[in-house]
């Protein structure tokens, strides 16, 4: 799968990413993180950081975080 969200469960802006993403029928996959921010690893490594939400679309080069950005991304550019 080309996008990918690296979200953590009840985590209300990824939620609202979540929800977009759905709205827009857009195909995905959430890898689902560790609460602790110091187990974040896989999020670090994409992203240069360890806060959620993080979503990387492969197809177009593009790694983002930030909630608000992200729904930007997908109103603008996936939906």
């Amino acid at each position: 799968m080309s996008i990918t969200l690296f979200a953590l469960d009840g985590c209300p802006w990824c939620e609202k990413v979540h929800d977009a993403l759905e709205e827009a029928g857009i195909e995905y996959e959430t890898q689902w993180v560790e609460a602790l921010h110091s187990r974040r690893n896989e999020v670090r490594d994409v992203s240069g950081q360890r806060a959620v939400p993080v979503l990387v679309d492969e197809e177009r080069g593009v790694t983002m975080a930030e909630s608000a950005n992200i729904l930007e991304y997908v109103e603008r550019t996936l939906a």
